[in-house]
């Protein structure tokens, strides 16, 4: 009989602000999950395959996504 490992804790990152405007991730199954901290565990949750999230992370990086926040 095969379990399920137990999620990770919610992190974000030290660098974000101090209002809660931010993202929190966490390992869940075989996904990495988003949700945004100030809905308090409350709104939605963005599941992603690790090489999606990696993708995601890379093109942050590397200011692929810097036109979504003009």
């Amino acid at each position: 009989m095969s379990t399920t490992p137990e999620p990770t804790q919610w992190i974000k990152s030290e660098l974000s602000s101090a209002n809660g405007s931010c993202v929190e991730m966490r390992q869940h199954a075989a996904a990495v999950e988003v949700r945004d901290t100030k809905q308090h565990g409350q709104g939605p949750t963005l599941r992603l395959a690790p090489a999606g999230f990696a993708s995601w992370i890379a093109g942050a990086k590397s200011g692929e996504l810097d036109h979504l926040t003009h």
